[in-house]
Order: C-alpha cells, then sequence, then structure tokens
C-alpha cells in the first residue's frame, strides 16, 4: 500500500514475512482447539453422570408405581405415593454434589420430594417410562434434572402418569470437566512452543539457499557478468536467477557494445587530431626556419580547418548516437508533422547542395496536411532525416540529384519518408552492413564518420518504424550502372505509423 507521500512501502524480510503466515494461523487455531476441547470435555464428562443420573430417577419411578395408595390426610381429597425413608436417604448419600428429588401426582399435585425443583416447560408429547434430561436452576444452584412420567401399576394411557424427577448439581462434572480440559490443554503449552521452535528452524533451513545465492552474487567482481549456476538454487528462485542472467547478459552485450564503440570513437578521432597537431607543427617549423611564406601558411591554416572540421563533425556524429541510444528521452514523444520537418531539413543543407552543384528538393506533400503526423520525438526525427540527406549529398557526385519525399500509403496507416539520390549506390552484400557503426565502403573515396547510417537505424527502432535499402534506379546486369548511364543511386524508404499513440511515461 502507497504511504502518504505516494512513496511504496520498505519491503520486509520474506523470513519475518513466511514466518508470520506460519505462526499466525497456529496463533489463531490455538484459542479455538481450547474452546472446542472444553465444550467436548463438557460432554465427554457428563455422559456417566447421566447415565446414573437416569438409573436413579428409573429406580425411583419404579418405586412410586409399585407403591400402594395411601388414603388422603382427611380435607385434602388426594391419594398420596409415600416413598420409603430408606429410599429418600439413598438418594441424599452423594457426598460431592446436593441430590433433589420430586414426585408429582396424577393432577401434579406435590406427592413427595422438594417442592423446589421447577417442573418441565417443554410441551412434548407425554411418553410414560421415557427418560428425559435437562438444565435447570433450583434456587441460586445449577442442577442436572433426569425426569419421566410414571404410570401407576394397573393404569394405562398418559392422561393417568405422574411425574418423577431428579436433579443434583453440577460439582462432580465440572471437577472432571476441568480435569480433562487440564489432562488436554497443558501438553498444548508445551508443544506449542516445541512447534514454533521447530517452523523457525525449517524456515530458516528452507531459505539457506537464498543466503548462498546471496554470498555468491556478493562475491562476484563488479566486470563478472557471466550468468548464474541455476542448477544450484532451489526450483522456485529459478525464474528469478533466470531473469538475472537474462539481465547479465544484455548487460553485457550493451557493455561490449560499448566498449567496441568507444574504442572505434578513439581510433576514428585519433585520424583528425592527429592531422591538427602536424600541421601546426609543420608551419611551426616553417615559421622558426623563415621559410613560411603567406601561400603555405595559407594552405596549411586551410588543412588544419578542414582536420578541425572533421573532428567536429565526428564529435557531433557521436553526441547524435548518444541522443538515439537514449530510451528514456526517445519515449517522450508528441505529434510531429513529418513533412515541415523535412523541409526545413532541406533548406538547411540548400547552400552545401549548391556548393557541390547538386539539385537538392523536397518532393512531396505540403505540411499542412494533418495526415502526415508521427507520434515520435522531433529531435530524433530531425536528426534522422539530417544524416540521410548528409549521407547523400556526400556520396551524390557533381550534377546528381538528391530528393526528400514524405507521403501517406492509400490506406492511411503509415507516413512514409523516402531519401534517394543518383550516387554509386549500396551492393546488395553491403546493405546490411553500412549500418554497423563505423563501416564505410572501400573504395568510395569519401571522407565520412560512419555514424549516420548507425544513428538513422537506432531511431528507426527507437520509433517502430520500418525501414528499407533499395536502387534508386534499376541496375544493368553487369557494370552496376543505371540504363541511362548515371549510378544506380540509394533509395531509403522508412515508414511509420501514422498517428500512433503510445503511452508516455512521466518526465519528472
Amino acid at each position: 500500500m502507497p504511504t502518504k507521500d505516494g512513496a511504496s512501502p520498505q519491503q520486509g524480510s520474506l523470513f519475518g514475512e513466511i514466518l508470520d503466515w506460519m505462526l499466525a494461523p497456529l496463533l489463531l487455531i490455538w484459542p479455538i482447539s481450547v474452546a472446542l476441547t472444553w465444550l467436548v470435555a463438557q460432554g465427554i464428562a457428563g455422559r456417566p453422570y447421566d447415565r446414573e443420573l437416569g438409573e436413579m430417577a428409573r429406580s425411583l419411578g419404579q418405586q412410586v408405581a409399585a407403591a400402594a395408595p395411601v388414603p388422603a390426610a382427611v380435607g385434602k381429597g388426594k391419594d398420596r405415593y409415600a416413598l420409603a425413608p430408606e429410599a429418600a436417604a439413598l438418594l441424599r448419600a452423594d457426598a460431592s454434589d446436593t441430590v433433589f428429588y420430586q414426585v408429582l401426582g396424577l393432577r401434579g399435585e406435590l406427592l413427595s420430594g422438594d417442592a423446589a425443583l421447577p417442573v418441565p416447560t417443554e410441551e412434548a408429547p407425554v411418553v410414560p417410562w421415557e427418560l428425559h434430561f435437562r438444565d435447570d436452576e433450583v434456587g441460586s444452584d445449577a442442577v442436572r434434572v433426569a425426569y419421566l412420567w410414571v404410570a401407576a401399576e394397573g393404569q394405562s394411557g398418559s392422561a393417568r402418569t405422574m411425574l418423577v424427577q431428579v436433579a443434583e448439581t453440577m460439582g462432580k462434572r465440572a471437577r472432571l470437566t476441568n480435569e480433562i480440559i487440564k489432562g488436554v490443554i497443558l501438553p498444548q503449552f508445551v508443544i506449542l512452543p516445541l512447534a514454533v521452535l521447530l517452523v523457525w528452524l525449517a524456515l530458516a533451513r528452507g531459505i539457506s539457499p537464498l543466503n548462498e545465492l546471496q554470498r555468491r552474487i556478493r562475491s562476484r567482481e563488479s566486470s563478472d557478468l557471466s550468468p548464474i549456476d541455476e542448477q544450484r538454487v532451489p526450483d522456485e528462485v529459478a525464474p528469478l536467477v533466470r531473469a538475472i542472467n537474462d539481465l547479465l547478459a544484455r548487460l553485457d552485450s550493451s557493455m561490449s557494445r560499448q566498449k567496441h564503440f568507444l574504442a572505434d570513437a578513439a581510433h576514428q578521432l585519433k585520424t583528425p587530431l592527429a592531422g591538427l597537431r602536424t600541421q601546426a607543427e609543420l608551419i611551426q617549423r616553417e615559421i622558426d626556419a623563415g621559410r613560411a611564406s603567406p601561400e603555405e601558411m595559407k594552405r596549411s591554416l586551410a588543412q588544419i580547418a578542414r582536420a578541425s572540421e572533421r573532428a567536429a563533425h565526428m564529435v557531433n556524429q557521436l553526441l547524435a548516437m548518444a541522443r538515439a541510444e537514449d530510451v528514456e528521452q526517445a519515449l517522450r514523444r508528441e505529434p510531429v508533422n513529418l513533412a515541415e520537418i523535412a523541409i526545413d531539413t532541406v533548406r538547411d543543407f540548400v547552400p552545401r547542395a549548391l556548393e557541390r552543384r547538386i539539385d537538392l528538393g523536397y518532393d512531396g506533400v505540403v505540411p499542412d496536411d494533418s495526415r502526415l503526423r508521427v507520434h515520435g520525438h522531433p529531435v530524433l526525427l530531425g536528426e534522422l532525416i539530417r544524416n540521410l540527406v548528409d549521407n547523400a549529398l556526400l556520396y551524390t557526385p557533381a550534377g546528381g540529384l538528391v530528393t526528400v519525399r514524405v507521403v501517406e500509403d492509400p490506406f492511411g496507416q503509415v507516413v512514409v519518408l523516402q531519401v534517394e539520390d543518383t550516387g554509386p549506390g549500396i551492393a546488395p552484400g553491403e546493405r546490411e552492413k553500412v549500418f554497423q557503426p563505423f563501416y564505410r565502403s572501400l573504395g568510395s573515396g569519401v571522407e565520412g564518420s560512419g555514424l549516420g547510417l548507425a544513428i538513422v537505424k537506432e531511431i528507426v527502432q527507437q520509433h517502430e518504424a520500418e525501414m528499407a535499402l533499395d536502387d534508386t534506379r534499376v541496375r544493368r546486369a553487369a557494370g552496376g550502372e543505371s540504363p541511362d548511364g548515371q549510378g544506380p543511386g540509394a533509395r531509403f524508404t522508412i515508414r511509420f505509423p501514422a498517428g500512433a499513440v503510445h503511452p508516455e511515461r512521466p518526465t519528472s
């Protein structure tokens, strides 16, 4: 659950969380077990005493049924069944509990026993000699009552029955119940801590492979990105280890590419920097020797300017490559009019095209067409078109043609960007290699950093677009030239999803 300040709560110990989930049910079940044990103990303790109490009630009922009727006292007008003093003394013989008995006549009058003993309140059918039990109270004492209806000898029918009740207090039952509970619950006070200890030890033993895995990872060198051995981890942790191995493989690949890129960049920067240093030292020696003429100094300064320009271009390309590989920056997208960016880029390269006597132009729909909007990063898209145009101007000879166009496909699903030239083209066997950093075709005689098309490929991948490379014109069967005598040229076609909306990541 998030905290008040919006931050996620700190994850606690896995050991403690598992232990809580294992012990919490155990501690919850224990009081329930105590309550159930008390209920069961009451039932167990009551059965033998109920049997004894029922036998007493049946015996008393048999004596009452066999007793001869005695004329009632004068003026009372009813029969009374007298219980022998020996039988009454037998009922009172229990030293641990108080025993009550009661005999009610045919009309509900008290014939013998304790008048304070309440009569049954249920309205069940009266069945002679059927024994019943109930819990009741005599004064302030809780009692267990066994009762039955008795038919006198020689009489039949439920209307000619007497009620016989025998009750006793709950002392013996309570003591036996307590003894049973003590016998069951007291061992649990020893078993429960022992169970907690065993759970603790079992859990500690169970997560020991995680501690071993942690130790192995911590003992690694920072440069060791080899995969972790999955055979030495539990099955439950194997998916996590596989995910870590996948991450290590991607990190290893990324670091290898970065090391290779840095090594190539350092090598490529050596040439212009060495040229700068050589020209500076040469002109310094000429000046010291007094042989430096204005023309020679002008030529040396021009070479220094060209070398510095190549170095600056290389640095700009490296920065562009870094921006293209920045995933966070690429995800910050917005609706972009691709035709407007293409026209602005062509306009920026017009002076350079005029200097090289190349016909550079835009051939596409007007920027006002809202159907040509794509969801992307405007800076990266501008860098993509700039590198394509720069590459076309580098390889197109004087008098050639470079065309940039942005069109919509007939179905409105993609926006198509094309940059084509009339240069020597790219052989089919090299079309995959030209997108590798620092790769340049041999024998072209063109100075470049070899990063332009690599940057283009990276930006295309960041925008989920598709790129195709083919010839501008059809090649001859031999010679590699087009039928009109010009070069076959190269045409880069990039298809962007039209108006594709992607969820933007917060730019905090």
